[in-house]
């Protein structure tokens, strides 16, 4: 049997709540009462095959709190004159709301819009498309709005969130909330006070014009004559490990002429001393710290990643700022003397680099094309320190004015 029974039709209610039409409808003229349900009963040969079930369905219909049944006469060819149910309606959006319970959740949003449409009118919008959502924040929105209001009176402000003083709100809570933030801000604020181009929760300082931490920059001297900080001894054995801001960082004017830049983090300690130069600890594909360090447009740049195709992507993105890095021990030589160490990429990438030279190209076609093995990769930290060594003493033997390592 598929007859329509009290918990269908409490469905196609939820179903409405569920979509924010019910909510929509305790604020705005958006529902046409009386509200007709889906209803389907017995059939003629139900009356005759299966009339004790149909008058159990009948007794249950008929006594759904809430709705209201238009019913019709039906003369039934052996049972006779029926009165069954043609039709069930909701009369009423309070009758609507009591059906499935949710009478005190519409209560608590209307009083939303009316404190909404009171301090933030703008916001009402929002509020109609996303009604239930705006429920999760009931007990947070007093908060919301306030931060609102705040960014309003001060447009793009230049400090940190620690330092916004509201009452009940911190920068935690700013931290905490900054998606349902960007919503609101977005409609709440002009566009001059919204940088459009910082988009995603980590860039929601920067789009509403707060201060972000500094992005920091760690590097280690590989030459024991280099200058260090003041009071910082320098040897062979002890080369300093040194992280900067990134403005301090860009203002540097070592008298370097190579910078490596490596990913992993024993590898950066371990790094073997090397004449005039630096190593710095790579930040995968965040390379927006490096650029205003323009002094780094002159030194001879070494990328060493691992060897997948998402080290490749890596590479290739650190060119689009520094056209003239090489990489480093990113070579099919150094992928074939490993097999040993080779491993599995969980998402390799499969799309075009354009930044790679003609050899870098072929060793990425050969991983993302599976030409080797499945998903192959092969970790920097798994390339042997003696391989390390032994090419780099070979490579810095060839005269500067190679054009790479």
């Amino acid at each position: 049997m598929n007859w329509t029974l009290p918990a269908d039709l409490r469905a196609q209610v939820q179903r409405l709540w569920d979509r924010g039409e019910l909510l929509r409808a305790a604020v705005m003229d958006t529902l046409p009462w009386p509200l007709r349900l889906n209803l389907k009963g017995p059939s003629p040969a139900d009356l005759t095959e299966r009339f004790e079930a149909v008058r159990d369905w009948l007794y249950n219909i008929a006594n759904t709190p809430y709705v209201r049944i238009e019913w019709r006469d039906w003369n039934h060819r052996i049972q006779g004159m029926q009165r069954l149910p043609a039709t069930v309606w909701l009369d009423t959006l309070g009758d609507t709301l009591a059906f499935i319970g949710k009478t005190r959740q519409a209560e608590q949003f209307q009083a939303l819009w009316q404190q909404t449409a009171a301090a933030q009118p703008c916001l009402l919008d929002w509020l109609a498309r996303r009604p239930i959502q705006a429920l999760d924040w009931l007990d947070r929105w007093e908060q919301l709005l306030a931060i609102v209001a705040w960014l309003q009176a001060h447009p793009r402000p230049g400090i940190y969130m620690r330092q916004v003083d509201i009452p009940g709100v911190d920068s935690k809570f700013i931290e905490t909330h900054r998606g349902v933030l960007t919503e609101l801000l977005n409609l709440a604020l002009p566009p001059t006070a919204i940088e459009a181009d910082a988009t995603g929760l980590a860039q929601f300082t920067r789009r509403f014009g707060f201060l972000d931490k500094p992005a920091r920059i760690r590097f280690r001297l590989l030459d024991a004559t280099l200058p260090s900080l003041p009071g910082c001894p320098s040897s062979p054995q002890n080369l300093p490990d040194i992280t900067l801001d990134m403005a301090s960082f860009a203002a540097l004017t070592l008298p370097v002429q190579r910078v490596f830049i490596t990913e992993n983090e024993t590898n950066f300690l371990a790094f073997p001393p090397v004449a005039k130069a630096i190593i710095i600890f790579g930040a995968g594909y965040g390379w927006e710290a490096l650029p205003p360090a323009t002094w780094l447009q002159r030194c001879r740049l070494h990328y060493w990643g691992d060897l997948d195709t998402h080290g490749f992507a890596i590479l290739n993105q650190l060119r689009s700022h520094f056209p003239h890095t090489a990489s480093f021990l990113m070579d099919r030589e150094t992928l074939l003397a490993h097999r040993l160490h080779w491993g599995e990429e969980p998402k390799p990438v499969h799309h075009d680099l354009p930044h790679l030279t003609i050899e870098e190209a072929a060793v990425y076609d050969d991983l993302r094309f599976d030409r080797y093995q499945p998903r192959l990769r092969m970790e920097q930290e798994r390339v042997g320190y003696g391989w390390l060594q032994q090419q780099l003493a070979s490579r810095l033997s060839r005269a500067d004015t190679a054009p790479s390592l």
